[in-house]
């Protein structure tokens, strides 16, 4: 079991690890996620653990449910208790984000995963996360 910094959220069936630095954005786009049907999982920290060719995310028990929302507070709010890590999301400034990216993945408890990177502030942020969801599971085609 690994812990990381970041935040996580289930979008359709898939789980979504959102990272980047303090202030990134993790937990506004979670909120932007949530606000059209995903599931918080984890924000702030998660515990990642390899089950077989698996790897399941959750919170750790003390902040479960939790989620921090800037210049409002820390809200206790509807959570899955965990989810399947399929993509990983790296936030950054917008100038950072590649026009055409090749497809990339990272392993994390040496199993492979599709990884991206966004600028969490662009209004299109949430609509691009699920499409990468739908991409990876098949749901649309990518070229």
């Amino acid at each position: 079991m690994i812990r990381l910094h970041g935040t996580c959220v289930i979008v359709g069936e898939s789980g979504v690890v959102l990272r980047g630095p303090s202030g990134a954005g993790k937990s506004d786009l979670a909120l932007r996620l949530i606000d059209t049907g995903a599931r918080l999982v984890a924000d702030d920290q998660m515990e990642i653990e390899r089950e077989d060719d698996r790897l399941s995310v959750r919170a750790p028990t003390t902040i479960a449910g939790l989620i921090e929302v800037r210049g409002v507070g820390i809200l206790k709010i509807d959570h899955a208790p965990s989810a399947p890590l399929d993509l990983i999301v790296d936030l950054v400034a917008a100038e950072m984000v590649e026009r055409l990216p090749q497809t990339e993945t990272e392993e994390i408890c040496g199993l492979a995963r599709r990884r991206l990177t966004l600028c969490p502030w662009e209004s299109s942020a949430a609509a691009k996360v699920r499409l990468a969801v739908r991409a990876l599971t098949g749901n649309i085609m990518s070229i």
